[in-house]
């Protein structure tokens, strides 16, 4: 088995442990639509794709283990739980050497800084795209611009 079939069939199980299964539902599509955002963002750019993937599969998943606790507020904390919970699943695994599960939870984890790593730049970018296009028909809630940066990068028209 592959290290990106290990990381989606550890999160599939973790998924499998809760108990709410409308979130279970959701955090699913959610994280395996961004990781195949990260894949085709990271082969365009010439970017490593089997770390992007693994990293859009990694991603936003504090929230979610904590279910039913009040989230936190501060989207600085909550990336680095993110990026804890990323590295607890790649240490579990031991699939990674150190400095991929660096590379994996510095790109998971957001430092309100405006600067990222390649890989964390292609995570955002897989990010804003997944909620963007998980149902075209809403308007787009936040990044709209980059939003549009992206289509453009991609040579995708933003008319109707």
């Amino acid at each position: 088995m592959n290290r990106i079939d290990i990381v989606r069939e550890a999160i599939t199980d973790l998924l499998f442990e809760r108990i709410n299964i409308r979130n279970r539902l959701i955090t699913h599509t959610h994280l395996t639509g961004v990781a195949l955002l990260c894949g085709l963002i990271a082969k365009k750019r010439g970017a490593n794709i089997e770390l992007a993937v693994m990293t859009g599969l990694l991603h936003d998943l504090y929230s979610f283990i904590t279910e039913g606790v009040q989230p936190l507020e501060d989207k600085i904390a909550k990336s680095n739980k993110d990026a804890d919970v990323a590295r607890e699943i790649l240490d579990r695994l031991n699939i990674t050497t150190t400095d991929e599960t660096v590379i994996i939870c510095n790109a998971v984890c957001y430092r309100g800084t405006g600067e990222y790593s390649e890989l964390g730049q292609i995570l955002l970018d897989a990010n804003l795209l997944q909620h963007a296009y998980h149902n075209p028909l809403l308007p787009i809630k936040y990044g709209e611009t980059r939003v549009v940066e992206l289509l453009v990068e991609f040579g995708i028209s933003n008319t109707e």
